[in-house]
């Protein structure tokens, strides 16, 4: 007997976690606030036509890497560089941070949540490693490294229009502040995760190496990731080019897939979770500036463009993205600096892109990586999550800012 016509929605409705019922609530929040009024039509159209475009970069670049994982790029990346490491884990952390890092700056912060994550979490297995190092490691570095390039966060594509830097002139302004962050991160990560009192141990076993499953589908998809990150390194920057420039790279992979492996093309490909959560924000953030929080964040931030609005603005986006969320922090927060201020709204993205670590809802990266911990049951300790979370917001924006100040 065939099953009712109703079973598979039955189905996907059970298969959804809490933070789907998360996600979908946001959304429905703020078509009610659309359908209510609170948040005029008007208002709500130039919001998402604000964030199409990167809606557009997102789809296809969580469909490239999920591909690029498939294909078992990623996993060859962390086994060779657990190899490399030669069962010193001195070694195994300066990779580790290289991965993290380059990934989160050329293929966006959430990449690196939703992939890197579990890669990470099945090479601690692998290799014997104890699993928090590891993990912190790729959700530290998926906030605190990416500022170098627009493309590396959300925040950075919706403040390109406000910055007005090509991808060249982004990453000079920014590249001492990114290195002035990624030095607080890894001697904290040192110090909380990685030391030998908190790992657990002298040495790790190498892995023994996983043969690749299909040479062409790993070739295609690694040009693929290679033809994207091409792209940025030409100067794409604005949210449209890079939407084209994924969706490109995104279609060479599928059609790899949809030679050698069609059974890979499913549905559950597709981010809907990260879709459905960012438009809702742009729906509710809208209307929650229209109902006080401008006026809050421009108490909190000043129209200071020195030394002093400079950390104002840093701080005040970190600790409203530890309330919220980064993305509406951010938009909260630009426009309450002045549109002059250049160094004001850099110091803003600083704060809510290395500033989201304290809280678990901080910024979607982090939403991300949670989920993959529950499911690969890795017990955070959340005291000292948001305690060693806190130094690093704290001591991470501030030589971030610092030297944004001192190369300006």
């Amino acid at each position: 007997m065939p099953p009712p016509p109703t079973e598979p929605l039955r189905r996907a409705v059970g298969s959804l976690g809490v933070l789907d019922w998360i996600r979908i609530a946001v959304l429905v929040l703020g078509v009610v606030f659309v359908a209510t009024g609170l948040l005029p039509a008007d208002t709500a159209r130039s919001s998402i036509g604000r964030i199409a475009p990167l809606l557009l970069f997102l789809f296809s670049v969580i469909i490239l890497a999920e591909l690029t994982k498939e294909a078992g790029v990623f996993d060859a990346i962390a086994q060779r560089m657990a190899r490399a490491g030669r069962g010193n884990y001195v070694a195994l952390f300066l990779l580790c941070v290289a991965f993290a890092s380059l990934t989160t700056i050329f293929l966006n912060l959430d990449t690196t949540a939703v992939l890197l994550t579990p890669v990470m979490l099945a090479l601690a297995a692998r290799a014997r490693i104890a699993t928090l190092p590891l993990a912190m490691t790729t959700v530290w570095l998926a906030n605190t490294a990416s500022l170098l390039l627009p493309v590396s966060n959300l925040t950075n594509l919706l403040a390109a229009d406000r910055v007005a830097l090509e991808t060249r002139a982004f990453a000079a302004r920014m590249w001492a502040p990114q290195l002035a962050v990624l030095a607080v991160t890894m001697a904290l990560l040192w110090v909380f995760y990685w030391r030998r009192s908190a790992r657990g141990a002298d040495a790790y076993d190498p892995p023994d190496p996983v043969p690749v499953r299909d040479r062409v589908l790993f070739s295609a998809t690694a040009a693929a990731c290679l033809l994207f990150i091409g792209a940025i390194l030409a100067g794409v920057h604005t949210g449209i080019q890079l939407g084209l420039a994924a969706t490109a790279a995104a279609a060479v992979a599928v059609a790899a897939f949809a030679v050698r492996d069609r059974s890979v093309l499913r549905p559950v490909l597709i981010p809907w979770q990260l879709m459905v959560f960012v438009t809702g924000l742009f729906l509710v953030v809208p209307t929650l500036e229209r109902f006080g929080l401008d006026d809050v964040m421009r108490g909190l931030v000043g129209h200071d463009d020195g030394v002093a609005g400079a950390f104002r603005a840093a701080f005040s986006g970190a600790g409203l993205s530890n309330v919220l969320n980064n993305l509406p922090a951010y938009v909260a927060g630009e426009s309450a600096v002045p549109a002059s201020n250049k160094d004001q709204l850099l110091s803003l993205l600083v704060g809510t892109n290395a500033g989201p670590v304290i809280t678990p809802w901080g910024s979607l990266a982090t939403l991300l990586w949670f989920e993959w911990c529950r499911r690969w049951d890795v017990r955070v300790p959340m005291r000292r999550f948001v305690l060693s979370g806190t130094a690093l917001a704290v001591a991470g924006c501030a030589a971030a800012v610092g030297t944004l100040l001192l190369t300006r």
